[in-house]
């Protein structure tokens, strides 16, 4: 362990039930995390934890690390250069490590401000929901400034079991990005081979045991397993969302010259589940829509199905 791993203070801005769930990996790892959220009474109960709970951002600048985790680029400028924002106060971060879901010309925005008041930005997107954060299996992809990645590395690993140092600049983004696109076309190759083995004359269950038992089987299909053979689509992630990235994915394919039709036709497919009326639902809806287009109705199966999370399902 590197002297400043023992010494270096956090703080977090955003918790959210992802936030809230990274926060506390951290303190059941031992750290001393400072919290603000803008409902300061969702964070309280962090405080019996260990976590001590601030008014307003600014009061998080003499942290060392400050995490960000906020739903859109509008509440990343808010809690930065806002009123009582991070970089507004006397004295700023050594680093700020970044998880908001925002646009990469914000956070590009946001790093030169912080670079003004000395501060090092870490673009870190993540993989996964609360429950995949419990279990331990989320996953990050972090890009800035190689010193500030090495100094706050010891602050990432206890987030999940995977993090990757990608690049420079906002490479995390476009990573992440690459990620939920090949996330939707697998979920919509899933629902395809889905309703082809039921047709076939095998339940969803069987087809989905053998398929997550075989090479071809990950983390996210036996993850989403249970939705698919029940039939339960609350949601993780929805259709409207996957879209966004798609179009985000899809725009920076053009950018860059490279063609995409796989993506191109999962997009479509996605699309044509929003036009269904599935908006709201888990975007493991699009295996009705396969269902649908096939002439098929489907029932749940009402099966105990694991979810190789390791975590109950009442959690």
């Amino acid at each position: 362990m590197k002297n400043n791993e023992k010494t270096m203070s956090v703080g977090w801005i955003g918790a959210g039930r992802m936030g809230y769930a990274l926060i506390e990996r951290l303190l059941d790892a031992g750290h001393d995390v400072s919290v603000y959220n803008r409902t300061r009474s969702k964070a309280e109960p962090l405080a019996a934890r260990g976590a001590k709970l601030v008014d307003t951002p600014a009061q998080l600048a003499d942290r060392d690390v400050v995490f960000i985790m906020v739903a859109a680029s509008d509440d990343l400028e808010h809690v930065t250069v806002g009123e009582d924002g991070l970089l507004t106060a006397d004295v700023s971060p050594q680093i700020i490590i970044d998880s908001s879901t925002v646009s990469a010309a914000i956070s590009e925005k946001i790093r030169g401000l912080a670079a003004n008041c000395g501060t090092a930005l870490l673009a870190a997107p993540v993989s996964g929901n609360p429950k995949v954060v419990r279990s331990g299996k989320l996953t990050l992809a972090v890009s800035g400034p190689r010193e500030a990645y090495e100094s706050a590395e010891h602050l990432l690993r206890p987030l999940g079991r995977g993090v990757t140092y990608v690049g420079d600049g906002e490479v995390a983004r476009l990573v992440k990005i690459c990620h939920n696109v090949f996330l939707g076309v697998v979920a919509q190759s899933l629902a395809e081979i889905t309703v082809l083995a039921e047709q076939g004359g095998t339940s969803r269950e069987a087809f989905l045991e053998f398929l997550n038992n075989s090479v071809m089987g990950s983390v996210f299909t036996r993850y989403k397993s249970p939705a698919l053979v029940n039939l339960d689509f609350t949601p993780t992630f929805t259709n409207i969302l996957l879209r966004k990235d798609f179009d985000l994915g899809l725009e920076a394919a053009r950018q860059y010259g490279v063609p995409m039709p796989v993506a191109a036709l999962s997009a479509e497919m996605v699309s044509s589940a929003i036009g269904a009326g599935h908006t709201t639902e888990d975007f493991a809806t699009l295996l009705l829509e396969q269902a649908r287009r096939s002439g098929v109705e489907l029932v749940s199966e009402d099966a105990d199905v694991d979810d190789g999370l390791g975590i109950p399902a009442d959690e």
